[in-house]
């Protein structure tokens, strides 16, 4: 391009998304004259999603602002906890991330997702519609426009994830009361009423039950549940909430 330099500031946490010979403390930046600072940032590989607090001289800016010769322009990261008005807190995870699902509803936390690849596009529209907070790992699916919110997750590892997100958002925990299978709240029931859906070990063996409210499975304490209670015993003791 051919038109003004502009000299970027970005935060650390947030060097990352760029080029490596962007990821300097100060890098400059010669636009088209007419681009808005919100799409200069994108064209440095960072999400819209990540971005909080724009100054541009000092002075804060909105990434409408089109910037002009010589401004220099700092790139803060999102403040957390993040707060995201205008909605009870809900999320949505792309196919990617079904472990890091799954954990959010072991811990009571509304966390959509689908198994099968259902499209970016198909996403960004439930995202909208059903306004809640697109979590991903991909770049490109955070910059769609139609999406009500989003966030980057920034580990491929779960445990990290978990806390990434927690720490962000810091959604309220109410550990065991949703399903992991479907996201459906789950109940307390009784061994009767279940009984012909376990095998017979099972059956024999517990007799404290739940079953989710929308897709009718059972949940017991079983082999697995030592496991799950150190996830959910190490985000209430980090996170708060309580361990049920």
């Amino acid at each position: 391009m051919n038109g003004p330099e502009i000299h970027f500031s970005l935060a650390p946490e947030l060097r990352l998304f760029a080029v490596p010979e962007r990821r300097r403390e100060r890098t400059s930046v010669r636009t088209d004259g007419a681009s808005s600072l919100g799409h200069v940032v994108e064209s440095l590989g960072v999400p819209l999603t990540e971005v909080g607090r724009l100054l541009v001289d000092g002075r804060q800016a909105t990434v409408s602002h089109v910037p002009r010769a010589g401004e220099v322009v700092e790139v803060h990261a999102v403040v957390r906890p993040q707060r995201v008005p205008g909605a009870p807190l809900r999320f949505l995870l792309d196919v990617h991330l079904g472990t890091l699902a799954r954990r959010l509803r072991l811990l009571g936390v509304d966390a959509a997702y689908e198994s099968e690849d259902i499209g970016d596009a198909a996403l960004a529209a439930r995202s909208a519609e059903q306004r809640r907070v697109l979590l991903s790992r991909d770049r490109g699916l955070l910059r769609r426009r139609e999406i009500w919110a989003g966030a980057y997750v920034y580990s491929d590892r779960p445990d990290e994830q978990l806390r990434d997100v927690l720490g962000r958002f810091a959604p309220d925990l109410a550990p065991w009361t949703r399903c992991t299978a479907c996201n459906g709240r789950l109940r307390d029931t009784d061994k009767e009423q279940v009984g012909d859906r376990l095998e017979h070990g099972t059956r024999s063996t517990y007799d404290v039950f739940a079953e989710c409210t929308e897709c009718d499975r059972v949940y017991w304490r079983g082999a697995h549940h030592a496991r799950l209670n150190t996830i959910v015993e190490n985000a209430v003791s980090e996170f708060g909430g309580a361990a049920v």
